[in-house]
């Protein structure tokens, strides 16, 4: 009876042990918010190629954080943003956020302040809360086809500026994004508006407006990057385009372009970056702002055709004109994000008038 009994006492003591054990082998393989993907960090981003290849290696060297990038358009970052709202995917918003665009959908953003902040001039500050400005876009940059130019009987080097872009000769040899759709053609047009007038976005603004695009006989570019690469294949004498792109040629060694910042004034509109209102690895998130506007992070930018935001620091590239030899202007951002809808609806019908 005692051995039955000692042999009873074994074989529940061993169904036990196995059952302890499968519920302990549950528990180990179980993925919870928690722990997936802990030490991931997932990005949407419109950014070129140099800035994504600059910065990714060095973060994820810098922290051990795996990037998970998804390249796409502005738009498509903001709708699947929108779209996943109640449940995201993403955790950062890498160049796809401004001020209209904070404005116009506040509740896809997390709160976040860097402690490098120190680092971002006064007039680029986080004033929001919401997004940080890293890194600084030339939207005045008028694109010479030196080629072009001779064929016409001009001078490249006379040309100075937006004034010039409505010589006779020019005429239908302009090319120009369409500010209803493009970001960067939105930049050019706010940029005329703030510079040709008398004062900042008045009527006598407009009247060059007018004219400029009368000078476009009715070609609308449907993307940024038509206007640069149709440029330089010699269709225009003019690109209307954005520092980033133009500078880029010239570094793959283009010599038949020439840049010219117009001497009226050139504005440097911030870049943004957000992090995703519930991002799922938050504190990853924060420590990719970190580092996009640490020292580090800056130097790398320089090392790109764009500019770091803490402008004490210099471009490494021959082709970035330093802003003491530039006439540079400053948008009033909050007035023209808040007219954009009203200054996109006039241009509209000035060009189909």
């Amino acid at each position: 009876m005692k051995k039955f009994i000692k042999f009873l006492l074994m074989t529940i003591s061993v169904i036990f042990m196995f059952v302890a054990c499968g519920g302990s082998d549950k528990e180990k393989t179980e993925v919870t918010p928690e722990n997936k993907g802990s030490n991931e960090l997932v990005i949407y981003s419109p950014n070129a190629d140099d800035e994504v290849n600059k910065i990714i290696p060095a973060f994820e060297q810098a922290t051990g954080i795996k990037v998970v990038l998804q390249s796409m358009g502005t738009g498509d970052v903001l709708a699947r943003i929108a779209a996943e709202k109640e449940n995201p995917q993403a955790d950062i918003n890498w160049g796809a956020i401004n001020l209209g665009i904070y404005q116009n959908n506040p509740e896809l953003w997390e709160s976040y302040t860097s402690e490098n902040e120190k680092n971002v001039p006064d007039a680029y500050k986080n004033t929001t809360g919401f997004f940080t400005n890293y890194k600084l876009s030339g939207s005045a940059a008028l694109l010479l086809n030196i080629d072009v130019f001779n064929k016409l009987g001009l001078d490249p080097e006379k040309f100075t500026g937006y004034k010039d872009l409505l010589l006779p000769e020019l005429k239908g040899k302009i090319a120009m994004g369409d500010p209803t759709a493009s970001s960067s053609a939105m930049a050019e047009l706010t940029n005329m508006l703030l510079v040709m007038g008398e004062k900042p976005y008045d009527e006598k603004a407009w009247e060059f407006v007018e004219k400029f695009v009368g000078q476009l006989n009715g070609t609308i570019l449907s993307s940024s990057s038509q206007i640069y690469k149709a440029t330089v294949d010699g269709e225009y004498a003019v690109g209307v385009s954005y520092e980033d792109p133009c500078v880029s040629l010239l570094e793959d060694g283009a010599t038949n372009v020439k840049l010219v910042y117009p001497e009226e004034g050139s504005v440097w509109l911030p870049g943004g970056v957000a992090i995703v209102k519930n991002a799922p690895h938050m504190e990853n998130a924060k420590k990719f702002i970190d580092f996009l506007i640490s020292n580090e992070g800056q130097k790398l930018i320089a090392e790109t055709t764009t500019r770091p935001v803490d402008t004490s620091v210099k471009n490494v590239s021959k082709f970035v004109k330093p802003f003491d030899e530039i006439k540079v202007a400053y948008e009033d951002i909050p007035y023209a994000a808040e007219h954009r809808k009203e200054w996109q609806e006039r241009w509209t019908n000035i060009l189909t008038k």
